[in-house]
């Protein structure tokens, strides 16, 4: 590989189209490396390169070029590095690119599929019933399949084309080469042979038969590219959620901003915002960009930040951060970051990079084609070879025997080993609320030895709720109604909270004072709700500690100036989820706490549902730097979470697990979304998903055992080509009844 120097490197991303398997996007990762100055990382699941290169070496367009020669497409995805731009969007164009690629490539695939399903259907029954064999019906099938072969096959032949230029072998190459030979075999039949003369029937026999009838293998062609085509589209399909997370992580910012101009109020696109810029926001709207507070008091909701429910106060000087939301007073806000510098952008840049790093499980179909595909070749060709050199039977059984050793080895169960047992798998979990979005997360469900979990909205209600009131004076029902009253004229989240906990009387001379509290009269009291603006007595001082040391929020009710009680709200945890926690570790998994809330809360919520390590105080980008630590521990994590703040981490994680009620962003990110919003719903998840991953196994190991039981008896001249329709049709069943038997999962 040739290292580009450090020094005036330029960073790029190429969206490159066309590939089809991981080896694909090995062979462009393995050519752009060979240029001087160039370090490049090529996913195949998010169908781009990352680029490193020196521009007085190399320049875009012959990295494109490099791309292309490989056999692929390539397109810049966004403005490099050293050109000036605030705006991101060429790396939005750029992604659209792709986007509209994948979703051509899967509509090709599905037109594809539909008609060669259909055109399928008569060739497989006039073949294999003797009795609907019309005269002259081989002459209709023919027909038929020829486009199937021809237009239904084309992405296996191009592909195969591609692949066998540059001297690599996929199962692309065995699908092409066998529905190759099945079809020009029988041409040769029709045309130079005597299967093509009016009354001929297909014979049904196992074994070589001395009949001087040729024998026609359309409806192979048929089922196997029909079948490989249904798994090529299911793969498209699922192939197109990566970048799903990164855009609606962009959409979450605000799209324009009240600035002040000339001491005018102006509105403008947000992309057109400078260093040093003012704007307003008002409660309700979102902050526009990160900045630092020059006027104004206001509580701001940065759940999508940290996680947590509890907005934040913020006064003169306090920072913030672009795409959280104000909620309550009027602020002006001084630009401190712009473009690629802000924690959104940022945010973004952490999904990207933890979708780059977790490559796709290769396939097991791919690793044992490397190997399979040239031996099935190589012992199709001695076959022809040793049947002319040792025995006098002639050209014609010589090339039967080798074409039966190709058409035994046509993959039409592999074409049917995944897709099946995925969408029955995937099928059933869609029953109880789990998505499981492909066949390769199913691997990492199977790997998994660690479980890390978000806290607030995960193991957590994520809702605000009192959950303590201590009274002096008064009743605790009088302390509470009085409050209640209060902060009914309040939106903060922890004032709603105690509002909607009971009812209350109307308040009259409502008054809030920026982050100190509520004041107002109830029923003839003065009451006030907030911090304590005095020492407490020890009767308050104990409760309102123990809030705190346990991540409650206390405050403090004043009735006619005279401390008379403290409300705890908190956030409390989901009545299952201590339940979920032991379903975890009867799985072997190790759970974790990470959250972005305080340690007192984090160890209290770890303590109620059962879990012993507990990481607290972590921003995003720190939740992905604990998963990688992990990572680099030699675990393989699972994370569950629902926050925009958790997306990086579930794309890093080797399995992301979204709840259903999170973010879009935490599940377009996730691999697996539980629906239901409930955290058992992880347990049956991994449960089903290693199930369904046991049967792919199986479905595989039983597609391959009869073509490696076979090849030899074909090889050796006893197997009627028919046979290998015969077996292939058996071995299809199998897989399709043992995918079957995953409807009957049920819930722990």
């Amino acid at each position: 590989m040739a290292q580009p120097s450090a020094l005036n490197l330029v960073d790029i991303d190429l969206g490159v189209t066309g590939m089809t398997c991981t080896s694909c996007s090995a062979r462009v990762e393995r050519k752009l490396n060979k240029l001087d100055g160039v370090e490049a990382t090529v996913n195949y699941a998010t169908e781009s390169a990352q680029i490193s290169y020196d521009p007085a070496k190399v320049d875009t367009e012959k990295l494109i070029q490099t791309v292309e020669g490989a056999g692929y497409g390539a397109f810049t995805m966004a403005l490099d590095s050293g050109e000036d731009t605030q705006e991101d969007s060429g790396g939005d164009a750029g992604q659209s690119r792709i986007d509209t690629a994948r979703d051509l490539e899967a509509a090709d695939l599905k037109h594809r599929v539909i008609v060669s399903g259909l055109l399928s259907v008569p060739i497989v029954l006039l073949s294999m019933i003797p009795a609907l064999q019309f005269n002259n019906w081989q002459w209709a099938v023919l027909t038929l399949v020829t486009p199937v072969f021809f237009w239904g096959g084309a992405p296996f032949h191009k592909a195969t084309w591609t692949n066998l230029k540059h001297g690599s072998f996929t199962m692309d190459t065995l699908v092409s080469l066998g529905t190759s030979a099945a079809y020009l075999w029988s041409l040769w039949a029709l045309f130079l042979g005597n299967a093509g003369h009016p009354g001929m029937k297909m014979e049904m026999h196992l074994l070589p038969s001395n009949s001087t009838m040729d024998e026609i293998y359309l409806e192979t062609v048929a089922v196997v590219i029909t079948f490989l085509l249904l798994g090529r589209w299911f793969e498209t399909k699922a192939k197109g959620q990566s970048s799903e997370a990164l855009r609606k992580l962009l959409d979450m910012g605000a799209k324009d901003a009240v600035v002040l101009r000339d001491n005018a109020e102006v509105r403008v696109p947000v992309s057109q915002l400078k260093l040093g810029d003012v704007f307003i926001t008002r409660p309700g709207e979102k902050i526009a960009t990160d900045g630092e507070v020059i006027e104004g008091s206001s509580a701001v909701d940065e759940s999508m930040l940290t996680g947590e429910s509890i907005p934040v106060e913020v006064t003169k000087g306090s920072k913030v951060t672009g795409a959280t939301l104000n909620t309550s007073g009027r602020i002006m806000v001084k630009v401190t970051r712009i473009g690629a510098d802000t924690t959104l952008a940022q945010m973004a840049k952490l999904v990207t990079d933890a979708q780059s790093k977790k490559a796709p499980v290769q396939r097991l179909v791919d690793r044992i084609s490397q190997v399979f595909v040239p031996v099935v070749i190589v012992v199709a060709v001695l076959t022809l070879i040793a049947h002319v050199v040792f025995t006098d039977a002639g050209l014609a059984p010589a090339f039967t025997a080798a074409v039966a050793v190709l058409i035994i080895a046509c993959p039409c169960a592999l074409g049917l080993a995944t897709p099946t047992a995925l969408l029955v798998g995937t099928g059933r979990g869609a029953q109880l609320g789990l998505l499981i979005k492909g066949p390769e997360i199913l691997e990492s469900t199977k790997k998994v030895d660690t479980i890390v979990l978000d806290k607030t909205g995960t193991v957590t209600t994520g809702v605000m709720s009192v959950t303590d009131v201590t009274a002096i004076n008064y009743t605790e029902t009088e302390i509470l109604k009085f409050a209640a009253a209060v902060e009914s004229a309040s939106e903060h989240p922890i004032a709603q909270a105690i509002a909607n906990s009971t009812d209350h009387e109307a308040v009259t001379n409502f008054k809030n004072t920026a982050g100190q509290g509520v004041t107002g009269v109830v029923s003839g009291h003065e009451v006030r709700v907030g911090k304590p603006s005095s020492t407490l007595i020890d009767a308050l001082l104990h409760p309102y500690q123990h809030a705190q040391a346990i991540g409650g929020t206390p405050v403090v009710v004043t009735v006619d100036g005279v401390d008379s009680g403290i409300i705890t709200v908190r956030d409390t945890v989901k009545d299952t989820s201590a339940e979920a926690i032991r379903g975890l570790t009867g799985l072997g998994l190790t759970p974790i706490l990470l959250t972005g809330d305080n340690e007192g809360a984090a160890k209290a919520v770890a303590a109620e549902v059962g879990i012993d390590t507990v990481i607290a105080n972590v921003l995003p980008d720190e939740k992905v730097h604990n998963i990688e630590k992990l990572q680099a521990e030699g675990k393989n994590v699972a994370m569950v979470g629902d926050g925009v703040n958790d997306a990086a981490a579930l794309a890093q994680a080797d399995l992301g697990l979204a709840m259903g009620a999170g973010t879009d962003v935490a599940i377009e990110a996730s691999d697996i979304t539980l629906m239901n919003n409930d955290l058992r719903s992880a347990v049956d998840a991994i449960r089903l998903s290693r199930k369904t991953l046991g049967t792919i196994k199986g479905n595989l190991f039983w597609a391959f055992a009869y073509n490696v039981a076979l090849i030899p008896v074909a090889a050796v001249g006893l197997l009627n080509p028919m046979l290998a329709g015969i077996a292939m049709a058996f071995s299809s069943v199998f897989v399709v009844t043992n995918s079957l038997r995953l409807r009957g999962f049920t819930t722990s």
